[in-house]
């Protein structure tokens, strides 16, 4: 996909043609097992192009820990929806406020191996960001190109041998930072949004 078709309003419209572009403040959560979660996926409006912001775990997390995440977290009670969850999450991990991000859609829900179950919601960011990083829970954030994680080719399965089963998971290396797990298969989910049928 060319670079200069990656734009704000290029997003919307591909949000606003999913059925998720209807979800409400209200809207109940799945009857699906597991902790309810939900993560915010920012794409970051900069002056020459899109980038996804990603964060790295502090290591000593019971969950998770040093992974490269989007930032997120568990539902609590006072979260209206997993949209309020994503965004009270983001404003306490890196500081960006709610009224900065400018809600765009949800991708499907993804289960965790730690018995979560994420809703990503995905959301515009204008630049610049002013982050303040909460450093109990995050070590670093930093931006990947938004079309980067549209190439099919940078994706990878890799598989791991657990209790004699075996479990594929998607990996998407950028610049020395090893994506898996759960982010990547939400990367999976964001790209097969923005790319189906363009």
């Amino acid at each position: 996909m060319a670079q200069a078709s990656l734009t704000p309003a290029w997003l919307r419209q591909c949000f606003a043609n999913r059925p998720s572009a209807q979800l409400t403040q209200a809207a109940p959560q799945s009857e699906a097992t597991g902790i309810p979660a939900a993560v915010l996926t920012p794409i970051v409006v900069r002056e020459s192009d899109l980038t996804v912001l990603l964060t790295q775990r502090t290591a000593h997390l019971r969950d998770h820990a040093g992974q490269i995440s989007f930032p997120g977290g568990r539902c609590e009670r006072r979260d209206a929806s997993p949209i309020d969850t994503a965004l009270r999450e983001t404003r306490e991990e890196v500081g960006i406020e709610p009224r900065q991000v400018e809600i765009l859609g949800t991708l499907p829900e993804h289960s965790t191996s730690t018995g979560f179950r994420i809703t990503p919601v995905v959301g515009l960011v204008q630049a610049p960001l002013d982050l303040k990083l909460d450093d109990f829970e995050v070590a670093e954030a930093f931006e990947a190109p938004l079309a980067f994680f549209l190439d099919a080719a940078n994706y990878r399965l890799e598989s791991v041998i657990v209790g004699g089963r075996t479990h594929r998971f998607w990996v998407v290396p950028w610049r020395g930072y090893y994506i898996w797990g759960a982010t990547a298969s939400i990367l999976v989910s964001l790209r097969e949004a923005l790319t189906h049928g363009s």
